[in-house]
């Protein structure tokens, strides 16, 4: 009876976040911070029993599924021009985020140090989901996104390591040693990337040999989850070893060794994973909250607000001077949305919840550090496009949008036609019908195409972009059968690696002209 309650109440927490998904179609409100809310609604009149988040659900069920969705999506190329920005804000940004946090926790409310330091590290981990689907909603600029992503993803495993190593410290009751400390968190770091890459290069090679989408889901689950619990094991960073892995295996894995409709399955399966996840996260975050121990802890919680947002103006605002090029500038308005949109999530609060109950301070830390979360997504996370709104950085071209919305006309239309010269073979419509139709739809293919040569003869870069486009998809299907003959013995392995190899340089070669026309 117990099982079947719980399977009960999952069917309907899995109800509500498929009718807020629904309900917010209409309404303009992110979907993540649409879940706080109803959750919130939830838990204030007691419309569901209790349901604990439980920092075992969050770290070991939840985040692998959340990490390697994202970094399995991350591109490389992207990530290597953005390098040295999401670095600093990933490593030191969070070191710094983390002191500052932790000093005026203790000067302010007298907080521990050492506990002041171990909140610091907790609640220095961003997670901007809700930001980051704004963001491509709107088109904005690749290379910001890609910075407030590959940040989230990297100070993820950064802030864990700090707080593995700030809670032994505490535990053991021993005195800091800073050559220790960074040598420990080194060897974490490292340790955790080297299992990664690892296990992701290994189930790349193990998907080469088959083209069975199912199996290679099954295994790029078994990639998620594995590289988590084996760097747990090893002692190294199993956040970073997830990301790792993600990223080999969605940028060398995916493209060396899948199909084009493997991939296609794969990814739509990590989609719905990340989409039932975060639904699942953000509904429960909002179910946690009790507001009377949220008045209890008012003013803990207020300075602890105020601390990080003062922490994270002096990363961003104090360190971009340091990696902001002329090449490579990072414009005001950037780092105002790059402060602005750091929100706080489900790692802040699943890191509350693991602190042993010997722990002085616990539930004034877990409360705060709730505070803080709520926060972050109901503020920050509700006025980012009215800000995006306000520095005017909403890319939208309407010739580029007019192309784009051209393009899909046409794709629909030679779907269509298709489909009827389909019901034609089969004798299912009527000659008369068939010539009508078909009439219809080629005169619209025509008027589609004329409209997408004025755009040509109005914008050259529009015609050019075209031809990039479909030169790309040419490699990308040429490099797909390469891998069929190599499945049938038509060709050798080395051959096909020599063959991958230059059509892979030729696709860089088109994305850097994309990139700098």
């Amino acid at each position: 009876m117990h099982d079947t309650f719980h399977i009960d109440l999952f069917v309907v927490l899995l109800m509500v976040t498929a009718a807020v998904a629904m309900v917010v179609k209409w309404i303009r409100l992110p979907y993540s911070i649409s879940l706080v809310i109803v959750g919130l609604f939830i838990g204030v009149f007691h419309l569901l029993p209790i349901v604990e988040m439980t920092p075992e659900l969050i770290l070991l069920v939840f985040l692998p599924a959340l990490l390697f969705e994202a970094s399995w999506n991350i591109d490389l190329k992207e990530l290597k021009r953005s390098w040295l920005p999401i670095l600093v804000l990933a490593v030191p940004g969070v070191v710094i985020s983390m002191a500052v946090v932790a000093f005026i926790m203790h000067f302010a409310i007298g907080m521990p140090l050492k506990v002041a330091f171990l909140f610091g590290a907790m609640i220095s981990a961003t997670d901007p989901i809700s930001v980051l689907a704004l963001f491509r909603k709107l088109g904005m600029n690749k290379r910001l996104t890609m910075i407030l992503e590959g940040e989230s993803l990297f100070n993820d495993g950064t802030a864990v390591v700090l707080f593995k190593i700030v809670l032994a410290l505490l535990i053991a009751d021993a005195q800091f040693s800073f050559t220790e400390s960074a040598g420990n968190f080194l060897l974490v770091v490292l340790g955790g990337t080297f299992v990664g890459c690892a296990l992701g290069y290994t189930a790349s090679r193990i998907t080469a040999f088959f083209d069975d989408h199912l199996l290679e889901i099954t295994l790029t689950t078994i990639l998620a989850y594995g590289a988590f619990l084996i760097a747990e094991q090893l002692r190294v960073s199993p956040v970073i070893s997830v990301v790792a892995a993600g990223i080999v295996m969605g940028n060398y894995g995916s493209r060396a060794a899948m199909s084009a409709t493997t991939r296609l399955a794969v990814n739509s399966f990590w989609e719905y994973a990340a989409f039932l996840v975060n639904s699942l996260v953000f509904l429960l975050i909002g179910l946690q909250v009790k507001f009377d121990l949220l008045q209890k802890y008012a003013l803990p919680i207020g300075l602890a607000i105020a601390s990080v947002l003062v922490s994270r103006a002096i990363v961003v605002y104090g360190l971009t001077p340091f990696f902001a090029r002329k090449s490579a500038p990072i414009p005001w308005s950037w780092r105002n949305l790059l402060f602005w949109g750091a929100l706080r999530g489900s790692l802040s609060m699943a890191l509350a919840l693991s602190l042993p109950s010997s722990i002085a301070h616990r539930e004034e830390i877990l409360i705060t550090t709730f505070g803080v979360v709520l926060f972050t997504l109901l503020l920050p996370g509700l006025t980012i496009e009215p800000l995006v709104k306000l520095f005017k950085m909403n890319p939208g071209d309407p010739k580029m949008t007019a192309y784009k919305e051209l393009k899909s006309v046409q794709m629909s239309n030679t779907k269509a036609l298709d489909f009827l010269e389909g019901l034609k073979k089969q004798g299912s419509i009527t000659d008369h019908g068939y010539n009508r139709l078909k009439e219809e739809l080629s005169q619209s293919q025509q008027e589609t195409r004329n409209s997408i040569e004025d755009l040509h003869v109005a914008d050259s870069s529009i015609q050019e972009l075209e031809f990039s486009e479909v030169k790309r998809s040419l490699l990308e299907v040429k490099k797909d059968y390469l891998i069929m003959l190599s499945r049938e013995g038509l060709l050798a392995q080395d051959s096909l690696e020599k063959l991958k190899l230059e059509i892979d340089q030729h696709i860089r070669e088109l994305d850097d002209k994309l990139q700098n026309p």
